[in-house]
């Protein structure tokens, strides 16, 4: 039999570990992990020089942006950043515009997207405002709804706890999942007015006011509800002692919850954001380095599901205002992920089966991605070859991403995603993007 291509010389991530080995990919998925001479004859035959094969890191928290919001980020460029960083499949958030929250609006992005993506999209959605739109947006293949409790996005009323119930009791018989961005609104808004009226428009102004303490009752808030409805709910970037503690209670009470942690809240801490100003601003802001050990700890305890870039790109000019009020919120992370998470490998503080079970396992296991986030035979061949060994500095500037910003720009990065195959086809190739757009297909979650 003659396969598509064959990728030899390698190390491979498998379950069993890492095994010297060949890979034959036929179709878009893998057809043979073998030793070299076990593989079929190939079209094609890439010598990777003993380079490691992991799956390919599924980010589950992506801002994509585009429509009215292409200046920021587009399906181009953003999959174009995604397959920089051996991405190979996103999960775009809501919060468009125009927003994400019906059907039509759905089908509209998928549209726009299915020509334009090098890499795999799934698709969130916001809940709508006619509840009995739940089902056809469940059916038009969205991969979950996103509730924003820091401010009304979509059609739900946040403060009514009823409105929120009766939407957890739809999706949970769509048996799909909720995610939750857990700050509470009413402590924001108060918190916001407070600072104004007394002329804070600075840094320490706004940790304070996007306080552990919004986190933790916005957890505790969706938690109770949850457990009325049953609904399945996975809490993304959780930031603080007081989020993991009220998330830990959950789970020990089995509810059916989840959690996502970034990069930046496990690297980064309030110190940096004192230097970094408004580029390192993100929504929940980064903490203490109690509140940032407190995450690690949970990480190694397996407390923490998965690991989600946030990326969420602007301007540099809507970065950077006067007033931290005006300063938009959120870092770009698609191209920074893998090699910070190669890094903690490197220096002993994660394991391989750690990055692989966090970035790439997890996330397709939660949200219903099947046959991804793996390597075994019949699974799709959403691969990255990375160098283990490579050293390189953040530089932003020659980001595919829009947003030319970094907090981590001039750190030292060991471990370098070299190639990303997505479906079977090689999308990034050292430094260049060699696939056309459409590469990447829509992924549409059939429940």
């Amino acid at each position: 039999m003659l396969v598509d291509l064959v990728l030899h010389n390698a190390k491979i991530y498998t379950t069993k570990g890492l095994v010297t080995a060949g890979l034959a990919i036929d179709e878009g998925k893998i057809f043979r992990i073998a030793k070299e001479t076990n593989l079929p004859q190939s079209s094609t035959k890439l010598n990777l020089k003993g380079n490691i094969i992991l799956p390919g890191l599924i980010d589950s928290h992506v801002h994509l942006r585009d429509q009215l919001l292409a200046y920021k980020e587009d399906f181009f460029s953003g999959t174009a950043a995604a397959a920089a960083g051996g991405v190979t499949l996103v999960m775009d958030m809501p919060n468009n515009n125009p927003i994400t929250m019906d059907s039509e609006s759905l089908r509209e992005r998928m549209r726009l997207a299915e020509t334009r993506v090098l890499v795999n999209v799934a698709f969130y959605s916001a809940f709508p405002e006619n509840l009995g739109e739940i089902r056809l947006i469940a059916e038009e293949g969205a991969v979950a709804f996103k509730l924003y409790l820091s401010e009304k996005i979509g059609g739900l009323d946040i403060n009514d706890d009823e409105s929120l119930s009766n939407a957890f009791n739809r999706a949970t018989e769509m048996n799909i999942r909720v995610a939750v961005h857990a700050e509470d609104r009413e402590i924001l808004e108060r918190g916001k007015e407070g600072m104004e009226r007394i002329g804070r428009k600075d840094i320490d102004a706004y940790v304070k006011v996007h306080s552990p303490n919004a986190e933790e009752k916005a957890i505790n808030r969706v938690t109770h509800l949850a457990r009325k409805s049953g609904a399945f709910i996975h809490f993304c970037h959780l930031s603080s002692l007081a989020g993991l503690q009220a998330f830990s209670a959950a789970k020990k009470a089995g509810l059916s919850v989840t959690c996502e942690v970034t990069p930046h809240h496990l690297l980064l801490s309030s110190e940096n954001l004192k230097r970094r100003k408004a580029l390192a601003l993100t929504d929940p802001p980064l903490r203490s380095e109690r509140d940032v050990k407190a995450l690690w700890g949970a990480l190694r305890l397996g407390l923490i599901d998965t690991i989600a870039s946030d990326h969420a790109p602007h301007t540099i000019e809507e970065k950077k205002n006067e007033s931290v009020w005006d300063a938009r919120p959120g870092i770009p992370g698609l191209e920074t992920t893998l090699p910070l998470l190669l890094t903690q490998v490197n220096k002993g503080h994660l394991t391989l089966q750690d990055l692989v079970r966090l970035a790439s396992e997890k996330p397709a296991t939660i949200f219903h991605l099947k046959d991804r986030g793996r390597l075994e035979e019949n699974c799709w061949a959403d691969l990255v070859v990375v160098d283990m060994k490579q050293e390189n500095k953040v530089d932003s500037s020659r980001f595919f991403s829009k947003a030319k910003y970094s907090p981590f720009d001039g750190w030292k990065v060991k471990g370098k995603p070299l190639k990303t195959f997505v479906n079977g086809q090689l999308v990034y190739n050292e430094g260049e993007i060699v696939a056309k757009s459409g590469t990447g297909q829509i992924i549409r979650c059939m429940k």
